[in-house]
């Protein structure tokens, strides 16, 4: 089972997602995509491991290429966040793939591994601004990923000041 959690900064959805795999018993994963830069991403990064760790979760920092995890079969996989793992495909300095290609390709792999894969996103081009080329082509290809992860999802839920809205599937 696939979904996907998206909403505003600060809405309450990573903690929704990690909820939704409470009680969980097989290995739980957290798939981080943060790329640490300075002191300050450091901390929050050492917080946020310890804080999940309380609730059981593996942590697997990885910045890129998400399909090249090798990972157990039947485990709950947390994904966090889309956002993140976009922008770090998108602007590697040694990108030679379509950053959309790689990116949909890693989920569908991930997918074969996971009995549980809950993915945490970021709602994108809402504000209508228009933004310099590098922002914009990032808003289009993160907004195009979101687009196929709703599809190849079971369930897409909006987190809306903490509380979860059902765009498709169901809460469980």
């Amino acid at each position: 089972m696939m979904t996907v959690v998206t909403g505003g900064s600060k809405c309450g959805k990573s903690s929704f997602a990690e909820s939704m795999l409470d009680g969980f018993d097989n290995r739980k994963l957290y798939i981080a995509t943060m790329r640490p830069y300075g002191e300050e991403a450091l901390t929050a990064i050492e917080r946020h491991r310890r804080l999940r760790s309380k609730k059981g979760f593996e942590t697997i920092e990885r910045y890129t290429d998400i399909g090249g995890l090798s990972l157990p079969e039947g485990c709950g996989i947390l994904l966090e966040c889309m956002g993140n793992l976009c922008a770090n495909e998108m602007f590697r300095d040694d990108r030679i793939t379509d950053p959309f290609l790689t990116i949909t390709d890693g989920i569908r792999r991930l997918r074969e591994y996971a009995s549980k894969l809950i993915i945490v996103t970021n709602t994108v081009c809402c504000d209508g601004i228009s933004y310099e080329y590098g922002t914009s082509e990032y808003i289009r290809v993160l907004s195009r990923i979101n687009t196929i992860l709703a599809d190849m999802s079971d369930n897409v839920i909006e987190c809306v000041y903490g509380i979860p809205v059902v765009l498709k599937g169901k809460l469980s």
